[in-house]
């Protein structure tokens, strides 16, 4: 388990620079942290994908607000190193470089929780388990995690860790909702093993379960073709009936209801979700107060 206090929700910051722009970022921001709300999840490749942008851009307007705010202390800032072109993979001088590069985006000494963004199989593992490490030790890195890794290269990074005295992944970060539940049969055991907490990602499955994509209704959003795609599957389908009679049931949003589910399940720590308005922030709060009974956990599946 991890000693960090999360909170009841992760804010996911891949939106920044691309789909909320700074100022809207540094409202979403306030209103995040005033009602409440504590960890920050980024990665150095965030923003890249977008037109005109290079990279780094989510990083570097959380560091613009971190110091703009002056509230480091009440923020658990969570990134990633590996997947971004710029500055690519796991190898010990990556990660130096990397770490470093991060820190001055985020316009802070330390990170909370560093991921690998993702596994890379160039580089001896035993060489970037040594490499990670040397980060907690030096101060740069709290607490280190893991993100899309398979079980048995996971399985093998603890045991090195376990077997040298070197600092473990302490925290899982991959695909896990509603409708996408392949980590139960995968990573799930290992992570109880190893008391490992999971962090999921695209805990709305990219809009999804919001309730806003509909068969035959289309929406206009920058998500709408990974969202849009659940909807070939009539499973899926018929789970927005359900996430509609527990929403109003609970008088809720039915995202509220999709991350509270989420929260119910076995080592969860607390689902990343993003949100692109203040008032898209309202359902993940109502998320954190709402309890699930048996009987509806088990017709949500």
């Amino acid at each position: 388990m991890t000693s960090l206090q999360l909170g009841p929700i992760v804010l996911g910051g891949n939106v920044f620079g691309w789909t909320v722009s700074q100022p809207e970022a540094f409202r979403l921001l306030d209103a995040y942290v005033d009602r409440g709300g504590r960890a920050i999840d980024t990665a150095d490749v965030y923003g890249s994908w977008v037109p005109g942008n290079r990279g780094g851009e989510s990083e570097e307007i959380i560091g613009a607000w971190l110091k703009a705010r002056g509230n480091r202390d009440r923020v658990v800032l969570c990134t990633k190193v590996a997947k971004w072109s710029a500055q690519p993979g796991l190898s010990p001088a990556n990660l130096r470089a990397a770490v470093d590069a991060s820190l001055a985006r985020l316009a802070t000494e330390y990170i909370d929780l560093y991921y690998a963004h993702q596994d890379d199989e160039s580089v001896p593992q035993s060489e970037y388990v040594a490499a990670f490490d040397a980060l907690v030790r030096a101060g740069k890195v709290r607490v280190l995690g893991a993100s899309n890794f398979k079980p048995e290269r996971l399985a093998s990074a603890l045991a090195l860790s376990r077997a040298n005295g070197l600092a473990r992944f302490e925290v899982s970060q991959d695909h896990y909702n509603l409708v996408q539940r392949g980590f139960e049969t995968t990573l799930a055991p290992l992570l109880a093993r190893e008391h490992l907490i999971e962090l999921p990602y695209y805990a709305l499955a990219s809009g999804f379960l919001t309730g806003k994509y509909r068969p035959g209704a289309p929406a206009d959003s920058a998500r709408a073709a990974s969202a849009g795609k659940y909807l070939a599957n009539p499973a899926n389908v018929a789970l927005l009936s359900v996430l509609d009679d527990l929403a109003a049931a609970h008088r809720v949003a039915i995202p509220a209801i999709a991350l509270a589910w989420l929260r119910a399940q076995p080592l969860v720590g607390a689902p990343i979700a993003s949100a692109r308005t203040i008032d898209q922030l309202g359902p993940l709060f109502d998320s954190a107060t709402l309890t699930l009974s048996a009987d509806e956990l088990q017709r949500l599946g």
